[in-house]
């Protein structure tokens, strides 16, 4: 029988990741040896997310597999951001982690700038929900049993969105417009429970906060609302 692919799984906190740690965990060719979460270390809080890190850890412990952080400033540049996630995932590789598994569905750029910074590393990619109908993986995450809320929303979704359940409502009433899984960056979210948790994550929903940020995409800024769990 060959040797099983030892992977370490890159953690986002929200639905996406948890679906494709699912996945990942029932392959029989794979085993999720450790995973990790890039975290900004003024704040405390998952990277885009915004999730706390006492819920991350307790999220983490849940799973039950061991984990590490890898701590960024604010506001890195590529370069800081590349460092850091080579300091993190050198360590990684010299325990014979040879493969990185990433919850992404269809930004194909993103994909390759993955491929091509692991390569560098060492590691080979494994995308276990790649290409996947977003629908289908929303509809899935539900039928599977997993929980999720939403805690970041961009202006196209708006307050209105924020801090809700992840259920069949919620996905009939995304606009036409917002990709249902959100990968266009339209809605990030919190996963609390499912098969792949020992206990729940419990969590009250706290202040919500709009936040402005430079349109990497030409002039003027972006904006998102973000909800504090406690």
């Amino acid at each position: 029988m060959p040797d099983k692919k030892k992977t370490v799984f890159h953690w986002s906190s929200g639905k996406d990741s948890a679906l494709a740690l699912n996945v990942l965990l029932g392959n029989p060719s794979v085993e999720v040896s450790h995973l990790v979460t890039t975290i900004n270390k003024p704040l405390q809080r998952v990277t885009m997310h915004g999730t706390p890190i006492r819920l991350l850890k307790k999220q983490l412990e849940s799973i039950g597999l061991s984990f590490s952080f890898i701590e960024l400033p604010e506001s890195p540049s590529m370069e800081v951001y590349e460092k850091c996630m080579e300091d993190s995932l050198s360590k990684l590789k010299a325990q014979s982690i040879n493969y990185a598994a990433f919850g992404d569905i269809f930004l194909e750029d993103l994909k390759n700038y993955r491929e091509n910074e692991m390569k560098k590393l060492g590691f080979d990619c494994l995308f276990p929900i790649w290409k996947r109908d977003t629908r289908d993986l929303l509809h899935n995450f539900i039928d599977f049993g997993f929980k999720a809320i939403t805690v970041c929303v961009n202006d196209v979704l708006g307050e209105d969105f924020l801090g809700r359940e992840i259920d069949a409502e919620f996905i009939n009433n995304l606009p036409s417009s917002v990709d249902p899984c959100g990968e266009n960056g339209e809605f990030h979210t919190f996963c609390y429970d499912g098969p792949i948790f020992k206990d729940p994550v419990n969590f009250n929903l706290g202040e919500k906060v709009k936040r402005s940020y430079p349109n990497p995409a030409g002039d003027g800024e972006v904006n998102f609302w973000f909800v504090d769990l406690v």
